[in-house]
């Protein structure tokens, strides 16, 4: 959270974030995001989020790009992915 906040402070227009929910306490992964989604909401500030925790971050975007090794295997919007089969299988847990 502190380095979020240090980001903020220079008020950028596009923050960049690399699994800011690694290694965290499921409690504090639900703070991260709803922070997250405030920003988003409130400052209009564009997100570039890379996380592996598809749930959180299916509810934050706005546009979804799934990577595997490296290259994009399908992208969209979070209800595209989320409403896909094999992507629930494969990324959800389902």
């Amino acid at each position: 959270m502190l380095a979020i906040g240090r980001a903020l402070l220079a008020r950028p227009r596009l923050l960049l974030l690399d699994e800011p929910s690694f290694g965290l306490a499921p409690v504090v992964v639900q703070e991260i995001f709803r922070l997250l989604a405030t920003i988003v909401r409130e400052d209009n500030m564009s997100v570039l989020l890379v996380e592996q925790n598809a749930h959180h971050a299916l509810a934050l975007a706005s546009h979804v790009f799934v990577l595997e090794t490296g290259r994009v295997v399908v992208d969209g919007t979070p209800r595209r992915i989320a409403d896909d089969a094999a992507m629930r299988r494969a990324y959800l847990g389902e």
